[in-house]
């Protein structure tokens, strides 16, 4: 038996033979025979146009079976395919004497090693998204088609690295884990598999020098190991933590359509986290009682330009409208930082993590921003609406929000448009607005604290770099602290205070967060049902005069 370990991306438990997947060797040396610069001109040309034919399909195929926030992933590489930068490099090679192959390769590498170069996590990931664009050019140069492969039963799928596109075209009903040797648990193709349900380790310590295929895996996604070729001990000692986590899953379904209310009877709301009108499903699926986290900077994201005010009209009006009267907060437009929309032109920022985001675009991009509030205003007519101002950093960015919003209601009121109220709420996600929170809670109906952003700003830690990963800690005893801090403000101006981040899913601090006073998580879908149950086994009876629990 060998065992190894490697960087888990989706838990669960996964056994079956392997598939390992190689890659097509592609032809890229230099002819003999000087080639004519204007025929590899149009064999590029032409070689482009399948490209986005073919990624325009596939567009589609995500879209209808992953959702339209995954589906953006794919016009990543539709984007680099008509990046002026890279065709400029391809070009150049071109009418330098080389092949189109050679010179589709020496770009790609070119501006591959380039991102995978820079400090920032994300920026790294990105590395991918060009060479898997740069072989799929290769592929069709080379007289292939779309650069996919098949399963004739189920296994587990290894490799060196898996692509995004390679990700989605996977047989979701023959899949049952994924291992690589490199990849990141930021990339692309990991949000993929997180999204598909499927145990995925990345950076895993596979062994060299010896065939795999057909070899049986075991992938513990929740530890991060893997087996091959286990013994009867291990395949027992897994299955049986199979059962108990199937067992766990279906003893929490009894908790469907019962209140979130702590053991001493306090009413506690369990919100969703969602990215895309496609979410609300799963949300309503998971028994969410709301929604606490729409991130509708997702509509402006993939795009050529800005989502008309009809477009986010009718986003907002379709989740309002599936969740029948229960409240929906929508965040305005959190642009920047990871989430990058090219049409903006926004310039390029050394560290963008601290920089051209959040309610700091808004304000700049005014025009923009009254045509997401009107949006926001009208589809508030349809069911109980909130709106959340994110990266605030000072009360006078909240005023000038506000000031913004009852300029919108003032106009459609004017225009006779039908508009509803809205409650007004601000992200606590940076250590200003958290030492400002007592000022910042009289000027707004609720708090929502997003404490992956606290966290790396307080920690001075990048939440997406690796080589700080160890010193990243939602619950560290300075972030702890501001929490408490955060949620006796509220308390002292009569709002209620929610968290949105990812500590809000992790039961291990359910009831400290409860006992300081916050009324509302807000997680993603899947860990509903699990938080309900230990809500309902804690108490929020311990508060203490400054906010701390003892």
């Amino acid at each position: 038996m060998i065992t190894g370990k490697g960087l888990p991306v989706f838990s669960g438990i996964a056994e079956g033979k392997i598939f390992y997947l190689r890659k097509h060797a592609f032809k890229t040396e230099q002819n003999l025979s000087l080639p004519d610069m204007e025929s590899e001109k149009a064999r590029f040309s032409a070689a482009r146009k399948a490209a986005d034919e073919q990624l325009s399909a596939l567009f589609e195929k995500v879209r209808s079976e992953v959702g339209e926030q995954e589906a953006m992933i794919i016009d990543v590489q539709r984007m680099m395919l008509d990046d002026p930068d890279f065709n400029d490099a391809v070009i150049s090679r071109l009418e330098a004497g080389s092949s189109a192959e050679q010179a589709v390769d020496r770009a790609g590498q070119q501006f591959a090693e380039f991102f995978g170069n820079m400090e920032d996590a994300y920026m790294q990931a990105r590395s991918a998204d060009i060479l898997d664009a740069a072989n799929r050019l290769l592929h069709i140069l080379n007289g292939g088609t779309a650069a996919d492969f098949q399963l004739t039963e189920p296994c587990i799928v290894a490799a060196d690295d898996i692509t995004p596109s390679e990700t989605v075209q996977l047989d979701k009903s023959r899949v049952l884990g994924i291992v690589t040797r490199l990849g990141s648990s930021h990339s692309h193709a990991a949000i993929l598999a997180r999204t598909l349900g499927i145990p995925t380790l990345v950076q895993a310590k596979l062994p060299d020098g010896q065939p795999l295929d057909g070899r049986m895996m075991i992938v513990d996604g929740c530890d991060g190991q893997f087996y091959i070729d286990p013994d009867e001990q291990t395949f027992d000692r897994m299955r049986q933590k199979k059962l108990d986590a199937a067992g766990r899953r279906y003893g929490l379904e009894e908790l469907r359509g019962m209140e979130s209310v702590t053991a001493d009877g306090k009413k506690i709301e369990l919100y969703a986290n969602i990215g895309s009108v496609d979410d609300v499903q799963i949300a309503l699926a998971n028994d969410a009682e709301g929604i606490g986290l729409f991130r509708s900077e997702f509509l402006f994201l993939g795009r050529t330009a800005c989502p008309s005010e009809e477009e986010q009209f009718a986003a907002y009006r379709e989740v309002l409208e599936a969740m029948g009267g229960r409240r929906v907060i929508i965040r305005t437009m959190d642009i920047g930082a990871d989430k990058k929309a090219d049409y903006l032109g926004f310039a390029p920022e050394e560290n963008p993590a601290l920089g051209f985001r959040g309610v700091r675009v808004s304000l700049d991009y005014t025009g923009l921003f009254k045509t997401q509030l009107r949006a926001i205003c009208r589809a508030a007519a349809f069911g109980t609406a909130a709106v959340m101002f994110p990266m605030i950093i000072s009360v006078d960015e909240v005023r000038r929000c506000r000031e913004m919003l009852r300029q919108v209601l003032h106009e459609l009121a004017e225009q006779g448009v039908l508009a509803g109220n809205v409650e007004v709420g601000i992200m606590i996600e940076t250590p200003a607005a958290v030492m400002l929170s007592e000022e910042l809670a009289y000027e707004v109906d609720f708090f929502s604290v997003g404490t992956n952003d606290l966290t790396q700003y307080t920690l001075a830690a990048d939440r997406q770099n690796p080589k700080v990963e160890k010193l990243y800690d939602a619950a560290h005893p300075a972030v702890l602290k501001m929490l408490s801090l955060v949620a006796q403000s509220a308390r002292g101006a009569g709002i209620w205070a929610g968290i949105c981040g990812e500590l809000a899913a992790d039961t291990r601090f359910t009831e400290t967060l409860l006992r300081m006073g916050y009324t509302e998580l807000s997680v993603s879908p899947a860990y509903l049902l699990e938080l309900r149950k230990t809500v309902r086994e804690s108490t929020m009876d311990l508060i203490s005069k400054g906010g701390e629990t003892e």
